[in-house]
């Protein structure tokens, strides 16, 4: 599993050659992005944001940043080149995460405070839909084909299907307490949705929004209760998925395929989200009480550096920058 991870990322590496990275960290407590260069490992630049900065991602050409300014009530359109505030959007109360659909025009939002969906057009820059889901929606993934779109809802203890089309629920899926972070596979046939309370990850068909597999996770000396599964990314091959486990203080490496836990890699505090450099060498992940972004080996499945970022690091979202280095 190793050699055929390594040869994967020098692959991506040599394609990539011409391309250094960035990662973006959302800081909650101090209104900022951390900018950390994915080949120095040094923070290049901060980014003032609105109030209460969480969920980032990029539009699919690079030249936007979305970012959700939770506590503004807004999502936050920056153009990363300056790192300028274009404009704010529509987004309903309290949006903390959020899934750009590959039409690269409308975003899912989660509004935790008002039980909906939000969805937004970031061209004409109004809503096109709410849609009422459970209590405390938190996670968002849209199909990679573009047909599905889920929220997870954290009291409520489900998953949401909606229908993109229509904007209208066609499943209801319980999982266990508290869901967090939801994501399709590369070919659309599962879903996963990690559940933070639960300490679990439930891997749905999504066919038939049924229930295929049940990943929980075991750390020597760190008790049940501190293992919370939070955040998780797929190897762009499909094979392995690294799962952040909260205040366990660790990131669980799983094996895609067969659902099983292959080893555990210590990070910072109160681990959150995660992001891979352009090359899929390096993971990076947010560590919200230590206040730093551990850098992960991915071959190695190591952690190598720790970099110092913000108040409570966040969210985290990859930028490749063409040209340099």
């Amino acid at each position: 599993m190793r050699n055929a991870a390594a040869a994967l990322i020098l692959a991506l590496s040599a394609a990539t050659a011409a391309a250094a990275g960035e990662i973006w960290v959302t800081n909650e407590k101090d209104n900022t992005i951390s900018v950390i260069d994915a080949d120095s490992l040094e923070v290049v630049r901060t980014i003032r944001t609105g109030k209460r900065p969480r969920g980032i991602l990029f539009s699919r050409d690079f030249s936007r940043v979305y970012v959700c300014a939770s506590d503004s009530d807004a999502v936050q359109v920056i153009d990363p080149a300056t790192g300028e505030i274009l404009h704010d959007l529509p987004s309903g109360e309290d949006p903390e995460t959020f899934f750009l659909h590959p039409d690269d025009r409308h975003l899912y939002i989660a509004n935790e405070d008002d039980a909906i969906t939000t969805v937004v057009d970031v061209v004409a820059r109004r809503v096109v839909a709410q849609i009422d889901v459970g209590i405390e929606p938190e996670g968002m993934a849209v199909s990679h084909d573009g047909r599905i779109a889920v929220t997870t809802s954290e009291t409520t203890n489900m998953a949401h299907w909606i229908d993109t089309a229509t904007h209208r629920l066609f499943a209801n899926t319980l999982v266990d307490s508290r869901p967090r972070h939801a994501r399709f596979t590369a070919d659309d046939a599962e879903l996963w949705v990690s559940s933070e309370i639960g300490g679990t990850v439930t891997v749905f068909d999504t066919a038939t929004q049924t229930e295929k597999a049940k990943i929980r996770f075991a750390i020597p000396g760190v008790h049940a209760d501190l293992i919370q599964p939070v955040g998780f990314e797929f190897t762009p091959d499909g094979t392995t998925a690294f799962v952040a486990l909260g205040p366990a203080n660790h990131v669980a490496v799983v094996n895609a395929r067969s659902f099983a836990v292959e080893g555990y890699i210590v990070v910072g505090r109160r681990v959150w989200h995660m992001a891979f450099s352009p090359d899929y060498r390096r993971l990076f992940t947010t560590n919200g009480v230590s206040g730093d972004v551990t850098v992960i080996d991915v071959a190695k499945r190591e952690a190598i550096r720790s970099v110092k970022v913000g108040r409570f690091p966040w969210g985290a979202a990859m930028r490749p920058v063409k040209g340099a280095g």
